[in-house]
């Protein structure tokens, strides 16, 4: 299906009786490391404090994370390096969405009644394997719990696989910034070239990669060194 296809909407009566799926994504904006996207259906009562990942501290993350994982019914896909620098991110995302809804069917034995996906897009229309009805909810890991869930799980399970990742590269502060682009990272960067890890069709990895990372690394460390700002 074309993506420019509407996408449609769905009245009470229309849909199937099942579950409803809350789906969202971590890591679109990282340097480095894979897009996690995950689906959460909600178990009742639910799980008390759910809130759009990025509001809530680590140690709340964790122990909504566990309560989650616990009393509910998720599902996590897992997108590399090498698929978003072949799809890009924005299709990288679709296909992690629709791993995670299609791993958590099958761990249902079910399908849903509908999926609410945070944002303003779905994998409708853009991913051959999607099959579920798909509401966008722009501002939904805030708005819908079954989505907060979800980018509670996401990010959770996004952000060891960077302190995991850290450990065989130290240099570039993974282990806190798990991938995105901070002060530190950006100087690892400048001083040790990209890793397998980073996304090469991200700036400043793709300036790095295009100039010859060697050289352009000794460049920038020496500027940075001496603090010449290079034109």
């Amino acid at each position: 299906m074309d993506p420019s296809t509407p996408v449609p909407s769905f009245r009470a009566k229309d849909l199937a009786a099942g579950p409803v799926v809350g789906v969202d994504e971590a890591g679109r904006g990282p340097l480095a490391g894979p897009v996690v996207a995950a689906a959460v259906v909600l178990c009742k009562p639910r799980p008390a404090g759910l809130d759009d990942s990025k509001k809530l501290s680590r140690d709340q993350r964790a122990v909504l994370e566990d309560r989650i994982k616990r009393r509910c019914r998720w599902a996590v896909g897992v997108v590399d390096v090498d698929d978003i620098d072949r799809l890009n991110i924005f299709g990288a995302t679709m296909l992690a969405m629709t791993l995670a809804v299609a791993a958590l069917c099958r761990d249902l034995a079910e399908e849903p009644a509908e999926v609410l996906v945070d944002g303003n897009l779905t994998p409708h229309g853009r991913r051959p394997e999607w099959r579920w009805p798909a509401r966008p909810i722009v501002g939904g890991d805030a708005l819908e719990p079954c989505i907060s869930a979800a980018s509670i799980i996401a990010k959770e399970h996004r952000d060891r696989i960077m302190r995991a990742h850290a450990r065989d590269y130290p240099h570039y502060g993974w282990e806190t910034n798990v991938g995105y682009g901070t002060p530190e990272h950006l100087s690892a960067l400048r001083r040790h070239g990209p890793t397998p890890l980073h996304r090469k069709h991200f700036a400043p990895v793709a300036q790095l990669e295009m100039f010859g990372k060697p050289e352009i690394a000794r460049t920038l460390r020496q500027a940075e060194d001496e603090r010449v700002l290079i034109p």
